[in-house]
């Protein structure tokens, strides 16, 4: 069980990034991670991966895998067997593939360092028979230049595979696949979600990805997340105005409608966020009690929490 509790990023002397975000992710369970750009979804990454760039800082909260405090770890720690086992998958692969070093050498480099038990030329074949890479001796031995796009994803999640997570971060790994291809990733976290009984969190802006692959999902917006709710409740019964925004923004087949719609405005910068809901600024619901204050987290009958003064579902109780 991954626990993320009211955690916080900062610039170093500076304003905040992420601001107080929790939330829990089960072994076996995809949670998708939503927003806009700038929203902070790849901040809360980094968070936990200890991955955070030199101008920022974890500067509150707390985050715990199986009862273990890793931010007390480094970040090298974090992928060890004793220690946790968190691994990352980063959205473009050739940024982090070895141009001159095979697809072979590479699986093999993380094989010693995270399993230095386990001979690595075998458990690397292994790896690329587990995210079903056709010909896995063949491509061992390719350079990621000769691989496509699909299939030198699928080599660094077989390198995410190397030290045995029990929880795996996808940074919008799919965003620069075409859709077929997209559709074989999405397949394979999946499946390997539940055959390893490891907990995900997908972090993308795609609605479309996260109807087909997540259990739960969490919307975040400046900073802060202001719904969650189970996959099915979020798309039948939306609570906050945001998640709605964001739905109406993707294209209905069945429209005569030649434009898209667009949420108005722009999300506010980390130095200036307004009081109260960071979102009313741009809500068509919001009040003068939106604009200042505490906002009162409000519970639907599926479960989902919205963080919002007048939520989009009526029944719902504060």
């Amino acid at each position: 069980m991954l626990k993320v509790d009211d955690i916080e990023v900062s610039v170093r002397r500076g304003p905040k990034i992420v601001r107080g975000v929790s939330f829990q992710i089960a072994p076996g369970e995809i949670m998708a991670l939503v927003g806009e750009s700038g929203s902070g979804k790849s901040m809360t990454s980094l968070a936990l991966m200890g991955l955070l760039p030199p101008a920022l800082e974890l500067s509150a909260g707390s985050i715990t895998l199986d009862g273990a405090d890793v931010t007390q770890l480094a970040p090298h720690q974090r992928v060890r067997r004793q220690c946790g086992k968190m691994a990352m998958v980063f959205q473009e692969p050739m940024t982090s593939l070895n141009p001159v070093l095979r697809i072979g050498e590479q699986i093999e480099e993380a094989v010693r360092v995270h399993d230095p038990e386990v001979d690595p030329a075998p458990r690397a074949r292994e790896l690329l028979d587990m995210v079903r890479i056709p010909d896995a001796a063949h491509q061992l031995r390719a350079y990621p230049h000769e691989l496509s796009g699909g299939m030198r994803q699928r080599v660094m999640i077989a390198i995410a595979l190397a030290c045995r997570p029990q929880f795996l971060i996808a940074d919008e790994p799919t965003t620069a696949l075409d859709v077929t291809v997209q559709l074989q990733v999405l397949g394979l976290i999946r499946d390997l979600c539940d055959r390893l009984d490891m907990g995900v969190l997908f972090i993308t802006h795609d609605l479309g990805v996260v109807a087909q692959l997540a259990d739960r999902v969490a919307v975040m917006y400046a900073g802060k997340l202001v719904e969650t709710a189970g996959v099915l409740p979020l798309f039948r019964t939306p609570m906050h105005p945001y998640t709605r925004a964001l739905m109406d923004c993707l294209p209905d087949p069945e429209s005569d409608e030649p434009l898209l719609a667009t949420i108005s405005g722009s999300a506010p910068r980390p130095h200036a966020i307004p009081p109260g809901c960071p979102f009313s600024p741009r809500c068509e619901r919001a009040a003068d009690t939106c604009r200042s204050g505490t906002v009162p987290t409000a519970r639907g009958a599926l479960g989902q929490e919205a963080v919002c003064h007048f939520p989009l579902n009526e029944k719902a109780t504060a």
